[in-house]
């Protein structure tokens, strides 16, 4: 589980605002604050969390003859406790350097039954309530934290419920009556706490400071910025059912965003992440020197570089750029959540069993993988966020569709999850991606890939092909009430001409279309696969992702050109411009 938000370049924590209620609190015995020891779990944490669980379960809902409540069926506590330490630089000088102690609790309270409760349809954050706890393993301030937000969370479940039941007296009949809750077994899993966060601070300034200099080289490059974010967190879950998950999170990130302007107000990036189990296993410097002489370069090129036309031909997306593709046309659309609501879309819920993909080609998710060829994952994870366990997924074999990305939401057809419910703190868990792993059985060397884009090219009298190196991001449309269409953004797209000539960057394109058709027209992959590691935000918040696959070559591929801004490069040159030879954004 990864329960606090996943930051990227200097983001913080989303902010809660908590509005707080004096009520007395019966009275009761409890230890004195207790600190955990390095590398366990928090002992005094979890038994708090399970006294005012079992408390509250046998107390809630009972309330006089004359105006009876309901009882909870179900009621979790899921606590995030993590640190974290964040430096960010620019030109060559520290912008901001802290380290930070969070724990917050989400609180989960459902009314009625598995078959339907609160969450039903519109309602489902009806059962979630967040508030912050403390940072010491005080009891007695641990249970009136969770007595206060369980409190709060059964008058919002009781409200919820109510709408609920409104609705089905108004509504029309729905077409999947799939239960709200799945029925699982219950796991008790307290694994080794996140070792204690060591982030020598002084020595990474000393790089960042080093690192964000290198960009003052390259004049047009007017935005640049270098971010660290190292977090240890051990995530708590325990629930009315008799689960019991603490498992550990322990990851360093090291972002680099480089942005110029080009003469006509068309905005450029480029990005770069690094990721590892900890700040000290990031790559050495040089190698992160000569990144960012690489960005400097492709920036610089890249403002001068001609606005290519709409397109519609062969392409090959390179391995990082064909993950962010499967990711974004393929992997959201397989999430349970969408198989289910009056709302969505639904593009692949009837093709079970149907072939979605070419034959060579097969789609799983396995969050179990910490890493893929030496590279680390993002999307790893031990248990979910509904404390089951993590577990690999066979989503596509050899192109057919086998089975959906599922939470405890129920789906027609599959009753119970599979590993994959997950949520940012303050967000209600629902199937999301963890490392969504695309293989192919059909491989040729990137020459052989390279000669057939050129061949399919000549085929379809087209004067070029395009390569896509680098994709940064993209989102996709899943509800029925707009077009089932994907739109992502590439970075980095060459020609890649018939005649011979040698490739040609261009900018402003972004690459559009609809799902069925896109996927079909893959026609050959490479022999190399390549990872992506992001944050994908959806309506269960913001979490770490990974995907990996080969190069692809599409017979057919949609570009359209990006919007253009108006605003001119920066007129005044930066200081010691003229110095390095720069002329500034003339």
């Amino acid at each position: 589980m990864t329960r606090q938000r996943a930051v990227v370049a200097g983001a913080g924590l989303a902010g809660l605002t908590l509005m707080l209620a004096w009520v007395a609190l019966p009275g009761r015995v409890v230890r004195a604050a207790e600190a955990p020891k390095a590398g366990q779990a928090s002992t005094a944490l979890v038994e708090t969390m399970e006294a005012e669980l079992h408390r509250a379960m046998s107390s809630l809902g009972s309330g006089d003859n004359s105006s009876p409540q309901p009882k909870p069926y179900f009621l979790s506590y899921a606590v995030a406790d993590g640190e974290q330490t964040s430096i960010a630089a620019q030109f060559g000088a520290i912008t901001s350097s802290n380290d930070s102690h969070r724990r917050f609790a989400d609180v989960q309270v459902r009314i009625g039954t598995p078959a339907e409760d609160n969450t039903h349809g519109d309602h489902r954050n009806s059962a979630l309530s967040t508030i912050p706890l403390p940072l010491t393993d005080d009891r007695a301030a641990i249970a009136r934290s969770l007595w206060f937000a369980t409190n709060r969370g059964y008058g919002k479940a009781l409200d919820g419920y109510l709408k609920v039941k409104t609705d089905q007296e108004v509504r029309a009949k729905e077409e999947d009556r799939s239960p709200d809750f799945s029925t699982e077994t219950p796991t008790v899993a307290l694994l080794p706490a996140a070792p204690k966060l060591k982030v020598d601070r002084p020595a990474w300034e000393a790089r960042l400071r080093e690192l964000s200099g290198l960009f003052k080289q390259y004049p047009n490059v007017f935005f640049s910025r270098v971010v660290l974010e190292a977090s240890s967190e051990t995530d708590y879950f325990v629930s009315s059912e008799g689960t019991k998950v603490a498992t550990p999170n322990h990851v360093a990130r090291l972002v680099i965003l480089g942005r110029t302007r080009a003469a006509d107000g068309m905005d450029m990036f480029r990005a770069e992440t690094f990721e590892a189990d900890e700040a000290g296993h990031l790559p050495e410097q040089k190698v992160l020197a000569a990144k960012i002489a690489d960005m400097g370069k492709s920036l610089e090129a890249l403002r001068v570089a001609p606005v290519t036309d709409p397109y519609n031909g062969p392409a090959i997306l390179s391995g990082r750029a064909a993950a962010v593709f499967f990711h974004e046309v393929l992997g959201h659309r397989l999430e349970g959540q969408r198989q289910r609501g009056d709302d969505e879309g639904q593009t692949f819920t009837k093709l079970l069993g149907k072939q979605i993909l070419p034959s060579f080609m097969s789609v799983a998710d396995d969050p179990t993988l910490t890493k893929f060829d030496g590279t680390w994952l993002s999307g790893h994870y031990d248990y979910d966020d509904e404390g089951q366990q993590a577990r690999r997924v066979e989503l596509i074999k050899n192109g057919v569709l086998e089975t959906f990305l599922m939470s405890r939401l129920p789906i027609a057809g599959f009753a119970h999850s599979n590993g994959h419910g997950r949520a940012e703190v303050a967000h209600m868990p629902t199937g999301r991606q963890g490392n969504l792993i695309v293989t192919s059985s059909k491989t040729v060397s990137d020459a052989q890939l390279r000669q057939m884009l050129i061949d399919e090219a000549k085929k379809q009298g087209k004067a070029y092909g395009l390569y896509f190196e680098d994709i940064s991001s993209g989102f996709a449309v899943t509800t029925r009430r707009s077009p089932q269409a994907f739109q992502v953004i590439p970075l980095v797209v060459y020609r890649v001409y018939v005649d011979g000539r040698p490739d040609e960057l261009v900018r402003g394109v972004s690459i559009v279309g609809t799902p069925q058709a896109a996927l079909t027209r893959i026609v050959a992959t490479d022999d190399k696969q390549q990872v992506f590691n992001g944050i994908c935000g959806a309506e269960s918040g913001s979490i770490p992702v990974s995907a990996v696959a080969p190069a692809m070559l599409v017979s057919e591929i949609e570009t359209q050109k990006q919007a253009q801004g108006t605003a001119r490069p920066p007129i005044l040159p930066p200081p010691g411009a003229a110095d390095a030879g720069g002329k500034g954004g003339q």
